[in-house]
């Protein structure tokens, strides 16, 4: 008897079983799918974002600087408010013409020490040049006189050439227009500072108000926390760029005492970009210690450069950022080259700031609260509720009478009178006219 052999079935699929269209497609590709066209949606979000603010650059960056001037000057006008009794229009006037003040101090005291030490500093660059002129014929690399006159003719042939006359010609165009949109921003962050000190409170509840109702709470709360890490932020980079400028001002003095004060001020500026403008400026210090003294002096004016940039990146920055900020030094060396790219000097001087102020904000919204002490108190006022329905009647029990055939009623509901009066028909005034236990 011959014997049948059946194959076997185990892990076939019959033609029902078998997926389909969608079906077919496993599980992580449709995930991969899903979280790519997510992320091309918001780097296409990011990407208009960036448009939008190079196209508004001239009105969004004096904001920017307004809301930095704003923290910066709050305590002061407080003080002034609580201490000396001024009304809140003559402290912010007392606060903003004081920072003008100072600013401009600063600014006559660098010019001042730049033009008496300009000509010294020019003859030491004179013999700094003949200092390198001399080395690169002896020095390792043994270049003859022909060389280095071959390069120096170059030079005077181009500048003789008048090339860069045209070259300075539209940079200057493009600085006048520069200056023009200075001057325009300028104007908008005084106006900006003025009336965040003056009613910044009313300006935020604007905003937050702007939100859906479920959200202002968490916002309002969330922003209160951020404006803590932006103060914070400015008074402590305030206080670094402060020590940078000493430590390498007093360093300078030493080698170049006429251009020590424009140096420290230079380098106090350039802290405000954080780590990479204290080394950039610090550098520009080494130049011209290096013009001026020689190779010796600026091998040494360099040392203290560097002793300078390690109090601050293991001493300043992490004691004083600390809790408020808490961004690691590498998170911040990228933050800041991002925004360089992404916006040149403007970027890299505010992009520390934001990152740290978005750190804050999403922390809270994710649920981890960095200044619990702050609580939940303080309430932002709804200016926008919901809007009030029609309220209506409650309902009495309806008598009904038949008498020969007629039927009569009372007690139908409010909706039946209102339809009754847009017909024209007398107001029923009876029964109370409004539910008190309901909300609108």
């Amino acid at each position: 008897m011959p014997v049948t052999v059946v194959p076997p079935t185990v892990g076939r699929m019959s033609p029902e079983q078998v997926p389909h269209g969608a079906d077919a497609v496993p599980r992580s590709v449709r995930a991969a799918a899903a979280w790519s066209w997510r992320l091309l949606l918001i780097g296409a979000l990011i990407a208009a974002g960036g448009w939008l603010f190079s196209q508004m650059r001239t009105i969004i960056v004096p904001v920017a600087v307004a809301l930095l001037l704003t923290v910066l000057l709050m305590p002061v006008r407080a003080d002034l408010e609580r201490r000396l009794r001024f009304p809140r229009g003559l402290a912010v006037a007392t606060s903003i013409i004081g920072l003008i003040a100072a600013v401009s101090l600063l600014a006559w005291l660098a010019g001042r020490q730049i033009v008496n030490g300009f000509t010294d500093l020019a003859d030491q660059a004179v013999a700094g040049f003949n200092e390198i002129r001399i080395w690169l014929s002896e020095g390792p690399l043994g270049l003859d006189n022909q060389q280095i006159d071959g390069y120096w003719e170059r030079v005077t042939d181009f500048v003789g050439s008048g090339d860069w006359v045209s070259t300075a010609a539209s940079g200057a165009l493009g600085a006048a227009t520069t200056v023009g949109h200075m001057l325009v921003g300028l104007l908008i962050a005084i106006f900006c500072t003025i009336f965040f000190l003056l009613d910044g409170r009313s300006i935020w509840t604007w905003l937050v108000n702007l939100l859906p109702i479920r959200a202002r709470e968490r916002m309002h709360q969330a922003g209160r926390r951020g404006l803590v890490s932006l103060s914070a932020y400015v008074r402590t980079q305030i206080l670094v760029a402060m020590v940078d400028a000493a430590g390498i001002g007093i360093g300078a003095a030493f080698f170049v005492p006429a251009l020590a004060l424009p140096l420290g001020i230079l380098v106090f500026i350039g802290s405000f970009v954080p780590i990479i403008g204290a080394i950039v400026t610090g550098s520009v210090a080494v130049a011209v210690v290096l013009v001026s003294q020689g190779w010796v002096a600026a091998l040494i004016m360099l040392l203290i450069v560097l002793l300078v940039q390690q109090i601050e990146g293991h001493v300043l920055q992490p004691f004083l950022m600390g809790h408020a900020v808490s961004l690691h030094p590498v998170a911040v060396v990228l933050v800041v080259a991002t925004g360089s790219m992404a916006a040149g000097l403007v970027g890299a001087l505010f992009a520390v700031p934001i990152a740290a102020v978005l750190n804050t904000v999403i922390l809270y919204l994710h649920g981890t609260d960095k200044f619990p002490a702050l609580g939940t108190d303080d309430h932002v006022p709804l200016l926008r509720r919901r809007p009030e329905f029609p309220r209506r009647r409650p309902l009495r029990p309806a008598t009904v009478a038949v008498t020969d055939d007629v039927v009569t009623s009372e007690g139908i509901t409010d909706e039946f009178d209102g339809a009754d009066r847009r017909r024209g028909a007398p107001r029923d005034e009876s029964g109370p006219l409004v539910d008190e236990g309901r909300e609108s």
